[in-house]
């Protein structure tokens, strides 16, 4: 008995399980940098990250050179192209917020 999958079958299925296998591998990435991350509403806007209007945060890894890649979280994905433009500011920011004492 033949297999009556196609070559395009097969090729989309891989597509899939490799976009799973990616996901997972974000995952294990953020779950730890998410659970550390020390604000609440988006960097940017100011709107709550959780709960909010816009659904759940955005993660967003920026990444510098030299420097460990750093976690930012937006409430849509409108508030990354703004800290795309002048990072530092939105980074310090986030500086400030992980240097106050819980």
């Amino acid at each position: 008995m033949t297999s009556s999958r196609s070559p395009k079958s097969f090729l989309l299925l891989l597509a899939v399980l490799a976009a799973a296998v990616s996901a997972s591998a974000s995952d294990a990435k953020t779950a730890p940098a998410a659970a550390a991350y020390p604000l609440k509403v988006c960097v940017v806007s100011g709107e709550e990250l959780e709960g909010g209007d816009m659904g759940g945060p955005i993660d967003y890894f920026f990444k510098e050179k030299g420097k460990p890649d750093r976690l930012v979280r937006f409430c849509c994905k409108h508030c990354i192209k703004d800290f795309e433009k002048d990072p530092a500011k939105y980074l310090k920011k986030l500086d400030q917020a992980q240097a106050k004492p819980l």
